[in-house]
Parts: structure tokens; sequence; C-alpha cells
């Protein structure tokens, strides 16, 4: 399989294979005081520091989490309490901030939504202007899940921070990708995922500066500071930790490399395939992200034809799978319901190769030619393998 779907998961390191499997012998409670729990607190403390360093952040800022969904809702509902107020986010963000905002919504909070332009940029100085003092909380996400779009969160924390107004940005695409540090920029709150970076799925984590307050969404025990109840998953969080390592080690040369190859990728579909664009290419992207919509051709339908030919791409988002609504995010630049259908994502990482992307070249035109085809004479694709 030819795998360009890393936005939705990536592959997972070998090194960060091999510190997993060391660490399912750390069976010992990190919370306990004998030796085994011992054991177990330092590698789950090593990995803190780990991603601390991926963000700039200090190890008592990290609190690790299930995964980035509940770090987003964390951000979300430990930020808010019984009184009712203003909550202003981005319209493309990841349904993980999306439907959180939304229950709030129906509980009386007055939540505004701020639109990208169709070019794919968020103007900083609107979401500036929709959050007066008093907001609490403003959400924008660093990256774009499903057009790879790079939002200015570090503009808008500052002028925010000099109005006192929490500011969380969903750093889940972005890092590993691009830098960051919660420091510069200033954040109060960042969500990150270990799967989106070649570690194990089931362990994320919350940034949170200190000195910002945070009501626990998962209470008992008294565990991450009594922040997040339940016992840590020591073995995820090892490889959460060595695969942050990994992504701030290569930080340097890997995104320009990757950039490359989406470059080769996304100009060869749009020489080579008639009524093809790049959505939200009008502005700074994720290196490893490329949507392209192709006119007159159901975005499933060419998701399935490349399937059966070994290319595994997206439409929409991975957690909004099973739905035939258009993508939210990508409605947002402008697009029409029926256009939206028609945009497929191709999502590279570290693992993508030369040979992979001219072999996609190969396969798409013909793939978009088929799925035309079949549209105008009403027939079906084959059936996707069931292993698929």
């Amino acid at each position: 399989m030819i795998y360009l779907d890393n936005n939705a998961s990536t592959e997972l390191d070998p090194e960060v294979r091999d510190a997993i499997a060391a660490a399912l012998d750390l069976y010992g409670n990190p919370s306990s005081v004998h030796s085994a729990g011992r054991r177990a607190r330092r590698a789950v403390e090593e990995a803190r520091e780990e991603v601390a360093a991926l963000v700039g952040a200090t190890p008592g800022e990290i609190f690790f989490t299930s995964g980035g969904t509940e770090a987003n809702a964390l951000a979300i509902f430990g930020s808010v309490s019984a009184e009712r107020g203003r909550l202003v986010s981005s319209a493309a963000e990841h349904p993980s901030v999306r439907e959180p905002l939304a229950r709030l919504a129906e509980e009386g909070f007055e939540t505004v939504v701020v639109a990208p332009r169709p070019t794919g940029a968020l103007d900083p100085a609107e979401v500036v202007d929709r959050a007066p003092a008093g907001t609490l909380l403003v959400s924008v996400m660093a990256a774009n899940n499903e057009y790879g779009g790079l939002y200015p969160v570090g503009e808008i924390a500052g002028e925010l921070g000099r109005r006192g107004v929490r500011f969380h940005t969903d750093a889940i695409q972005a890092a590993g990708r691009m830098p960051l540090d919660v420091k510069a920029w200033p954040i109060d709150l960042l969500s990150l995922s270990a799967h989106k970076i070649h570690g194990p799925k089931g362990v994320g984590a919350l940034y949170v500066r200190r000195g910002v307050s945070l009501r626990a969404h998962v209470p008992g025990g008294g565990q991450e500071k009594k922040v997040r109840g339940g016992t840590e998953n020591t073995a995820g969080i090892v490889g959460f930790g060595v695969a942050a390592r990994l992504a701030r080690e290569r930080l340097v040369t890997e995104p320009k490399e990757i950039a490359r190859l989406r470059d080769r990728l996304e100009r060869g579909i749009l020489e080579s395939v008639d009524g093809a664009r790049a959505v939200g290419a009008g502005a700074p992207r994720l290196p490893n992200t490329t949507a392209i919509l192709f006119e007159g051709v159901p975005g499933d339908a060419l998701l399935f034809r490349l399937d059966l030919e070994g290319v595994a791409v997206s439409v929409g988002s991975a957690c909004s799978s099973g739905t035939l609504a258009p993508s939210p995010a990508v409605l947002s630049l402008g697009l029409t319901p029926r256009e939206a259908k028609g945009v497929v994502r191709f999502s590279l990482s570290r693992l993508t190769t030369e040979d992979e992307i001219a072999r996609v070249l190969e396969i798409v035109p013909r793939a978009v030619a088929d799925a035309r085809a079949a549209r105008s004479t009403g027939t079906r694709p084959a059936a996707v393998p069931a292993d698929a």
C-alpha cells in the first residue's frame, strides 16, 4: 500500500515500537512508591520532558491524556464553569473542538465562529475583534487537518493575552511538521496527539501554561496533578516521548523534503487531470498536505478506486468518517456542498518515497477518468476488499 493518509494517523516508528515493547515490562503503577512503581514513574517523567521540549514548555506544564480528542475536551470544558459567557473559534476546527463548543452552545454559552478566507488564510484581527475582554476562551487550531492551512496562532495569542483572554490551540496536526514554541507565542493551552507523529494511538497531552487553572474533566485518583485522573498508560507515554524526541530532532530538514514531495504530487495532479484544483493553496500550509478538488467526481468514489489500486487517501476528517455530509472545514472556504464532496486529501510523512509519488501520479489520472466515466453511465466501482 502507498499510504497517503498521515493526517489521520501515522505508521509507528521502529524506534518507538522498540521503546514501547521494552516499557511493557514496567508493570508497576507509576503512583506506587515501591521500586517497580518508581521505575514506571521515572519512565513517564522522562517522556514528559521530551513532549515538553517539542513545544518549548517545561515538564510540569504537560498533562497526559488518552489522545488529542480528550486533550481538546479538557481544554474547553476545563475552562468554563456555571457562569455563561462567550467562546470563539474558527469555522474549520476539528470535530473534537467543534462538537464540545456546540454542546456548550446548547447549554447557553455564546459561541462565535470566524470563517477563514477562500484562500485558506484566517484573519487574526477578525478573531481578536470577536473576543473582547471577558471572553471565556478562544480556540483556534494551529494547522487545519483537512487542507493543511496554517493559522496565525502566535499573533492571535499575543493580542488576546494583552486583554486577558484565555487562548487554546489544537496543535495536533502542526506538531512535528513545524516549530512550536508556547513561550514565544504565548499560548495558554495546547493539545497534542502521539499517533500523528509516528507514536502510538491512545496517548495525547495538553500543555497548560503555569498559573492557568483548569477544572478536571476526568476526576478521581489524583493523577496528573488532579487534572486528569486514571492510571497512566506507561508504555504508550514512553512511546509518545520517543516520538516527540524524533520529531524535534528532524524538524530542521524533514519538513522541507516532505514539502518537496508534496509539491511534486500536487503539481503533477493539477497538470494531468482536467478540472482539478488545490484547495486552500493560496495561504501557508502544512508541508505534507494537499487537498485536491476533482470536478465531477465524488470524493468517496475516487477514494474507493484509489484504494483498489493500493493508494490510501481520505475525504474529510477521519473522526467524521461514515458521514455523507460535506466537510465543514472545506465548506468554510466558500465551496459549495457539491464541490466539497469532491475534495480528496493526500497527506505525506517522512516515510513517503519518490517512487510512491511517481506511482500515484500514474494512478490518479486513470482513477479520475474511470470515476467520471462511471458517473456518466451510472455504474458503481468494484467493491472495496474486506481488509481495506
